[in-house]
């Protein structure tokens, strides 16, 4: 466990030593999710079966044992007859041969063996299988244990699954859109990128859809909620990749083939093995050897891994054939912004278009953008902390209008000045400011490829 913290070390320590799960207050949808159940369930299996084992061939007489391990083999014998009959020589025919010809040999203690190292190799397999799934899906859930549920005109904080489907939920900016709903108020700047793997955030304002998983970055919106927990379009991706033996790989598909046609030459090893030594013990331990269970076992498990993998590097995988797709491919397209460009906006240059220097006018950008968590807002603040521009907070309350700019009024010796920040729409269309006289030429002299953020101060602007 690594501790990141503020503050008193001394004191994390303290909490430390003192903490113990009996204490601790855990959501439930964290113990539910944790995999420690999961964990403990087949550990339990497995020793039951260990015990059981154990305890059989240390107490119980030669012939209940022997008994018992014959009623146990109809079961596996039972399925090897049915795959013959099915005119197919796989692996559940070897190990009914296995098992059959120590029964008929009165050998119930190899019998037995073969039949509990079968039964702790399914428990392995399954408990191998549902823990890479589980840990896949934890690591994409949304773990949001709480929202802000809209009734009579009030916020009540309330758990995420107490909400029903038409319930209103508000959610803040910063805040992670915890269902699949319709914006009924409000306007916002979503980031899609969970989804969509478009970085750059999508205007909503009401009657449009947002999905679980995404992030407003700003504005605030309520929505009508449209699906509840395992419903939504994020929680449909996690279910279809924990369903993903219906995309399995044309190489997973290879490794069950190859496994199955192992057991044709290990029956003929076998028959083999006893017409050059006549021995049935030696043409019986060919039998032992399968090497289909691993075959089985390792390659979806890898493809399980590989996609967990990929979803540590924000990278959603929808089953192993597309792993093995893009294995082949030797051309990629790329569509969307965030998957080769970060999204990071930075200032190029700051132009003056009035007797103010390019650091003031940074500096008062800065002095407005530092409230809102915007792209474009960093990337003015990060510019005037690497100047060291320190300023002082020299205006009233900042009305942030979503998608367009920020108003406020600037305070100074002379007296109160309305500033505006923000798109050329907003400070040209809707504010009606103008290009000061003599800097047209200067205006249309701005380089197109990059994004202009503008400032103006009284009617006069700055871009």
């Amino acid at each position: 466990m690594v501790i990141h913290f503020d503050g008193d070390r001394n004191e994390v320590v303290r909490d430390l030593q003192t903490f113990s799960y009996e204490k601790a207050e855990v959501p439930e949808s964290y113990l539910q999710n944790s995999g420690r159940a999961l964990n403990s369930e087949y550990w339990d299996k497995l020793m039951t079966r260990v015990i059981l084992r154990a305890g059989n061939t240390m107490f119980l007489p030669v012939g209940i044992r022997a008994v018992i391990t014959s009623v146990k083999s109809v079961k596996y014998i039972w399925k090897g007859i049915r795959t013959l009959a099915a005119r197919k020589i796989e692996v559940p025919v070897l190990d009914a041969t296995a098992i059959g010809v120590s029964i008929i040999r009165s050998d119930f203690d190899t019998a037995g063996s073969v039949m509990f190292l079968l039964g702790v190799g399914e428990i392995l397999e399954e408990w191998t299988h549902k823990k890479s799934v589980g840990d896949l899906a934890r690591s994409m859930s949304l773990n949001i244990t709480k929202v802000w549920l809209v009734s009579d005109g009030q916020e009540i904080l309330v758990p995420t699954n107490t909400i029903q489907k038409a319930d209103l939920v508000r959610v803040h900016m910063g805040n992670v859109i915890p269902f699949d709903g319709e914006v009924v108020e409000g306007e916002a700047m979503v980031n899609q990128a969970s989804l969509t793997g478009e970085s750059v955030p999508a205007a909503k304002t009401a009657g449009a859809s947002v999905y679980a998983g995404t992030v407003v970055e700003e504005g605030e919106i309520t929505i009508r909620v449209k699906e509840t927990g395992g419903s939504s379009k994020f929680d449909k991706i996690v279910t279809m990749i924990e369903e993903s033996e219906k995309l399995k790989s044309s190489l997973e598909g290879k490794a069950e083939h190859l496994a199955d046609t192992l057991v044709p030459y290990s029956l003929l090893g076998t028959g083999l093995t006893w017409l050059i030594t006549r021995n049935t013990t030696k043409a019986l331990s060919i039998l032992m050897v399968d090497f289909s269970c691993a075959l089985k076992l390792a390659m979806p498990i890898s493809v399980l891994s590989a996609i967990r993998e990929a979803n540590m590097y924000d990278i959603t995988v929808k089953g192993g054939k597309y792993l093995e797709a893009m294995a082949e491919a030797d051309t990629i397209v790329f569509d969307k912004t965030g998957t080769l460009t970060k999204a990071q906006p930075t200032v190029v240059d700051v132009v003056s278009f009035n007797e103010m220097g390019s650091d003031e006018l940074l500096r008062i950008a800065a002095c407005l953008e530092e409230h809102f968590p915007h792209s474009m807002a960093k990337a003015v603040v990060d510019a005037a902390k690497k100047k060291n521009l320190v300023h002082e907070e020299l205006h009233s309350k900042v009305e942030y209008i979503v998608a367009h700019g920020i108003s406020t009024t600037l305070e100074d010796k002379n007296g109160e000045k309305k500033a505006i920040i923000g798109s050329a729409h907003f400070v040209f269309e809707d504010e009606k400011c103008t290009i000061p006289e003599g800097k047209q030429e200067l205006f249309d002299a701005l380089l197109p490829e990059y994004s202009h953020l503008y400032l103006a101060i009284d009617g006069a602007w700055q871009p």
